[in-house]
């Protein structure tokens, strides 16, 4: 469905040929629903041990997400890297950065797990997470932290994956893993078919498995669908040029979301001085929340890939008008989901808890995620368009000024000053997402990501295939 990227026509040429951002974002969608489920599951099962356990976790995950941000310098910047060589028709290129990149995030993956093995707890701590509450938060780190390097695999090897066009293979992948994962939770969490019940610690025993052979069903995946194998020599051979390419996107990339995770710690810590109700129903606000901005992720995710093959290939006018199409889009979706969950948003959190202060107070965060659905779908479009044209580090400039300068300070007044509790940090949080909604948007207008191309033109005419197909 890209031959005209791999060939490097004009847009336009052929409609026929145009990529079809359904056919890439639906798999990808399912996928990301399912990655999502995976947690909701955690949620709604470790919620059944108790209030405290569920605070516990979601504050685990909050470390650990940042661990798994890190981890994915190398997949996001291989993913770009590859797309533009794909574009520009050079799979032998494509399948060395694939491998390259597989074996720095094993060994960025083993070295994020020792340190959560290690200083786990002690970050605990630091969010001021005490008793029953840090210790569930510690029996989970402790295990997932610990084999951490297992999901650093699976963002390099999905990454790669959707890069060539096989998103609907990644998306049965995870719907494998979910399964999987649901039937450990139910076995090691409850105490069926003769195991003990675990409890918390079940629930992370589970998590671990299921990536555990996710790992290596993408691995077959891999060397099933790639036009040029890779070879065993490209695993340990790593080439300067291609982990500069990859780190010069992976960086900046990681870097922008790392800023908004510690962001979000930190309004973790304000959060903790409002009692454990709040703590709890924040996490359950957040897991409803990822299914309002779900259709958008698809929607970025399936945006980038067409853009790096566009980029790569010499194309960007066509790529410049496509990003808005995903934008308009995507609006559109997301404000039809989010006024559902706000019609909702009662016996949403009754799926979760009874406790009627928590449904009271998640129920009124809710109605502010309107403002803060719609700016974060912009953001999440384009943001990433910019991270497969090359262009990177703009939004990590914008992000430090946005989310770091203003909507902390305004999270600390809003929720300390104001006395908004947890409607203090929606409100900052969609302040920061609108911000830099509108400053992507004219850098996305300016053009000036044109100039920061990854790779030259392609080799001779019918050398390789188109991979989107």
């Amino acid at each position: 469905m890209a031959a005209e990227i791999a060939a490097g026509n004009k847009p336009g040429t052929n409609p026929q040929q145009k990529i079809s951002l359904v056919k890439l974002t639906w798999p990808i969608f399912l996928e990301l629903f399912l990655f999502m489920l995976m947690g909701t599951v955690d949620t709604f099962m470790i919620s059944s041990v108790s209030d405290d356990a569920v605070s516990g976790v979601g504050a685990a995950n909050q470390i650990i997400q940042i661990g798994i941000l890190v981890l994915s310098v190398v997949g996001n910047g291989a993913a770009v890297v590859v797309s533009q060589y794909l574009g520009s028709r050079k799979p032998l290129e494509a399948a060395e950065v694939t491998a390259n990149s597989i074996t720095l995030s094993m060994a960025i993956g083993v070295l994020m797990s020792l340190i959560l093995l290690v200083f786990g707890g002690s970050l605990l701590s630091l969010l001021h997470v005490q008793g029953d509450i840090l210790a569930y938060g510690r029996a989970y780190m402790h295990i997932v932290g610990s084999f951490i390097f297992f999901q650093a695999l699976i963002n390099a090897l999905a990454a790669a994956i959707r890069t060539y066009g096989f998103t609907v293979q990644t998306m049965l992948l995870s719907l494998l893993m979910n399964i999987l994962h649901v039937v450990g939770n139910y076995i090691l969490i409850f105490g069926h078919f003769g195991f003990p019940a675990l409890g918390v610690q079940g629930a992370a025993i589970s998590t671990v498995v299921s990536r555990l052979i996710c790992v290596f069903l993408f691995f077959l995946l891999m060397y099933r669908i790639m036009e040029i194998r890779v070879k065993w020599s490209y695993y340990i051979s790593l080439s300067k040029n291609y982990v500069l390419k990859i780190l010069k996107i992976g960086i900046p990339s990681a870097f922008e979301s790392i800023i908004y995770q510690a962001c979000q710690l930190v309004f973790t810590l304000y959060i903790t001085y409002l009692g454990a109700e709040a703590m709890a129903t924040r996490q359950y606000a957040l897991n409803i929340s990822t299914y309002i901005y779900l259709f958008s992720m698809a929607v970025a995710m399936g945006t980038s890939i067409i853009v790096g093959h566009l980029v790569g290939g010499r194309n960007p006018q066509e790529a410049y008008k496509r990003v808005f199409q995903s934008v308009k889009w995507a609006l559109l979706a997301t404000v039809i989901i989010d006024v559902l969950a706000i019609m909702f948003r009662v016996p949403l959190f009754g799926l979760f808890t009874d406790n009627e202060n928590i449904i009271v107070m998640g129920a009124q965060v809710m109605l502010l995620s309107f403002f803060l659905e719609t700016g974060r779908t912009t953001n999440l479009i384009i943001i990433n368009a910019l991270r497969a044209s090359g262009d990177a580090k703009f939004p990590v400039y914008m992000g430090l000024i946005s989310m770091v300068c203003m909507s902390l300070p305004l999270a600390y007044v809003l929720v300390f000053q104001f006395h908004l509790g947890l409607a203090g940090v929606w409100l900052a949080n969609a302040a920061d997402e609108w911000t830099r909604a509108v400053i992507m948007y004219f850098r996305w207008r300016s053009r000036a990501w044109e100039k920061y191309a990854l790779v030259e033109q392609g080799p001779a005419e019918g050398e390789a295939k188109s991979v989107l197909t």
